[in-house]
């Protein structure tokens, strides 16, 4: 399991807010978000039709800068009917994909990370959409359970950030740093879907791999996610933690980005 196709990508983020979109239908939209608490399931879903028709501006613009949101043409929903909800995610997410798929992978345009072309957004929006569907599942009290390749994609992803963010100066995960320390997460449904990660004098480095680590988290690939993600709580019954649980609870309390 590896990065996707940027064709795939474009094709999740389309597939994904379907997915959400299902999950929305007949729930509570005022309800509050467990694991995004400032944010109703209606602001959650706002959120994403946001952020989807930011990138696909980045991206029809072909821009070198950041767009702010202000610049971004605003078709918000007008009233609260979900079904002008539903049509409007359905709208952003069907735009998005068309913007990536005409621009390509390689083209160049604005990015806050480590890459600076379209393809990093095709890949961004999959996964921000693969974790808010969660939450949206977790508050309408519908099943979730994500593909391997994109509940590893997403575990990578995260990984990628921190050490991109340590570098680039972030407080928190600055603490990341000092005597070696090793985490393991280890998936116990997918063939050969474990990590582990290792902190030192130098900060954060991860592989793909079999080890003996400090701490282990063991579990569904979906669930792995999850915790890693702060979505399940490392203490569900749902997962296994071996070892030292404060080093845990440490990286994930150092990993939140706001």
């Amino acid at each position: 399991m590896g990065l996707l196709t940027h064709e795939r990508y474009c094709d999740e983020i389309v597939r994904l807010t379907e997915e959400l979109r299902a999950a929305l239908r007949g729930a509570d939209l005022t309800a509050t978000v467990p694991t995004c608490p400032d944010w109703t399931l209606r602001e959650l879903a706002e959120h994403v039709g946001r952020a989807h028709r930011w990138a696909g501006e980045i991206v029809r613009t072909r821009s070198a800068e950041v767009v702010p949101e202000d610049k971004v043409p605003d078709d918000s929903p007008a009233d609260d009917d979900p079904a002008t909800l539903d049509a409007w995610l359905a709208a952003g997410a069907a735009g998005t994909a068309a913007a990536l798929r005409e621009a390509g992978p390689d083209t160049e345009v604005w990015t806050w990370a480590w890459e600076r072309r379209a393809g990093f957004w095709a890949r961004r929006m999959t996964l921000e959409t693969v974790v808010h569907l969660a939450d949206a599942a977790l508050t309408a009290n519908v099943p979730y359970t994500m593909t391997p390749e994109l509940a590893a994609d997403t575990i990578d992803e995260w990984l990628q950030i921190v050490v991109f963010a340590q570098a680039d100066g972030d407080r928190d995960v600055a603490e990341l740093r000092g005597a070696a320390r090793s985490l393991h997460l280890h998936a116990t449904d997918v063939p050969d879907a474990e990590w582990l990660i290792e902190i030192g004098e130098d900060g954060v480095t991860w592989r793909r791999a079999h080890a003996k680590a400090d701490v282990a988290l063991r579990g569904s690939l979906t669930d792995l996610m999850l915790v890693f993600n702060r979505r399940l709580a490392p203490d569900s019954d749902r997962v296994e933690v071996l070892g030292d649980a404060a080093l845990l609870d440490f990286w994930l309390a150092r990993t939140t980005f706001g």
